[in-house]
């Protein structure tokens, strides 16, 4: 019996495969596609082949994990919006490669508020000994580590520390998640010069390929799945700021007296972390929004990054 080609859905099969195409089609509205592999990606100025089969899969998992959480990678897309101005010029102060953005992405998908299992907090995920280490404020009253500026100046400190030590930011990057010291003594035990052929526990050797692979999508959203219009991201919020060395016994009488709600107080300053405020002779800035600011009464007209965006 002669073949008679079928076209189904792009390809070719005989009418005699019919049968089984029809009985082995999806049954569900969507397609799950795995996403495309680069060949090489580039790094902190640098390109990195992904063409060993370790490289090739450790950042397939990570590209697939980022493309099908929805929700969570939508959702920090739309926060880059408000974060990367603040913090892509500090790196930029500290001579810290812009790609570092991603490192905060990954640690706290940009929620200035986040606090880890471990006890880590803020938008780069300290824990209070390194923090206090780098700078950062740490009190009963205080949480320096939820202050986006403050809390990207110590990154930005860790990282240059971590630079001068290795030379590397790949190296860099890996010390952030697992301490400079655990990743000195495994490169030392391993002999290799390259963090990429160490031998790590699952979360440090994910760690470079979840900022690797969040990167790629934050670069080209669209590509991997999203679609955002400049409607959907969210908006900087405008403020004044408000010099304090004096302590505060209620921050709510404190936010009524500005004209905001003790709520739109912690939210706009999240490094608040009690209903009061010791300043222990230091001075601290106070950030009050303002009004008009924050409501969305038209469509957000801000893009930071155009490519986030389907034209």
């Amino acid at each position: 019996m002669p073949c008679v080609l079928l076209v189904i859905a792009g390809g070719s099969v005989c009418s005699g495969d019919s049968i089984k195409v029809q009985r082995e089609k999806p049954v569900v509205p969507s397609m799950i596609m795995t996403p495309e592999i680069p060949e090489q990606i580039s790094f902190c100025g640098k390109l990195i082949n992904m063409t060993r089969y370790n490289m090739h899969e450790g950042i397939d998992r990570e590209l697939t994990s980022f493309s099908y959480l929805h929700a969570t990678t939508m959702l920090t897309i739309k926060r880059a919006n408000r974060y990367f101005p603040i913090i892509e010029p500090i790196l930029k102060e500290y001579s810290v490669p812009d790609d570092f953005k991603y490192l905060a992405v990954i640690e706290s998908h940009l929620d200035p508020r986040i606090s880890s299992p471990s006890k880590a907090v803020g938008t780069w995920q300290f824990m209070e000994t390194t923090a206090k280490e780098y700078g950062l404020i740490v009190t009963q009253t205080v949480d320096e580590r939820c202050d986006i500026e403050k809390s990207t100046i110590a990154a930005c400190k860790y990282l240059k520390a971590a630079y001068n030590k290795y030379g590397s930011w790949t190296a860099v990057a890996s010390s952030y998640n697992a301490g400079m010291g655990r990743i000195t003594g495994e490169m030392d035990k391993q002999d290799v010069d390259d963090t990429f052929d160490l031998w790590l526990v699952e979360e440090t050797s994910r760690y470079i390929y979840r900022i690797l692979a969040i990167k790629q999508i934050f670069e080209k959203p669209y590509k991997y799945g999203f679609m955002l219009r400049a409607r959907d991201l969210y908006k900087p919020i405008e403020c004044t700021t408000v010099e304090v060395t004096n302590d505060i016994e209620n921050l709510a009488e404190f936010a009524k007296k500005h004209h905001i709600t003790y709520a739109d107080l912690k939210r706009i300053n999240p490094w608040l972390r009690d209903r009061k405020l010791t300043t222990g002779g230091k001075s601290f800035k106070i950030k009050i929004p303002k009004e008009e600011s924050m409501y969305y009464k038209s469509p957000n007209n801000y893009v930071h990054n155009r490519n986030w965006i389907v034209q």
